[in-house]
């Protein structure tokens, strides 16, 4: 049974999520706890907060040592976090302004992660001619569109890491799932939705290595 429950507000939502991506880990500290309560009195979008984490985690994540998390706290994540909250307001005034209607208009988040991932695997399929052909199916069948949506750009990212790593011979396969599950002591008690964010997270951490993609 879920720890989270159905109903459960920003911050448990945001706490949740920051667990999952740090990949271990029971409450937050006093001090994080006062950042997340700053967050909440903004009043923005818990998917906004999430993508400040998200990325986060993606630029700490080349650095992080085996068996460290990911991330040692949420205040590591304020920069982040804060930036994307700016972009939030920013779009949100634009959208009922005169200038909204201008033709050139900044690119959302989800349009520059989807322009991004596309040069990363056009980038990947003249490393590795072997993976050209699954690449290219991907790029027709998935990427044809740009998601709207936080979770949708997630899934998105998500979907073409897991087919790549199906395209890698077994043994390479193998090697890359073991290096995934970490130490899992602290997992226990994690919700069973930020314990599966955690494994996706960790699996997707070890395939973008390996194949270089998202590294920048």
């Amino acid at each position: 049974m879920s720890l989270l429950p159905e109903n459960a507000s920003f911050a448990e939502l945001v706490q949740d999520y920051f667990l999952a991506m740090r990949g271990s880990g029971l409450m937050l500290s006093g001090l994080d706890a006062e950042l997340l309560t700053s967050w909440a009195e903004q009043g923005v979008p818990f998917e906004v907060v999430a993508r400040g984490i998200a990325r986060s985690a993606e630029k700490a994540m080349w650095d992080a040592r085996p068996g460290e998390p990911v991330l040692r706290s949420l205040r590591a994540c304020r920069r982040q976090v804060e930036a994307e909250i700016k972009k939030y307001r920013e779009r949100a005034a634009g959208a009922g302004s005169e200038g909204s209607r201008r033709t050139t208009r900044t690119r959302s988040w989800e349009e520059l992660r989807h322009a991004q991932l596309q040069a990363s695997l056009e980038r990947l399929a003249e490393r590795e001619p072997g993976l050209a052909p699954k690449i290219h199916r991907l790029m027709e069948r998935v990427l044809n569109e740009v998601p709207t949506e936080f979770a949708r750009m997630e899934a998105q990212e998500t979907l073409v890491g897991l087919v790549l790593l199906r395209a890698l011979p077994f043994p390479e396969r193998l090697e890359l799932w073991r290096s995934a599950w970490g130490d899992e002591t602290d997992q226990q008690y994690m919700s069973p939705r930020a314990r599966r964010l955690a494994r996706r997270f960790r699996l997707l951490v070890v395939v973008r290595r390996r194949l270089g993609l998202m590294d920048s």
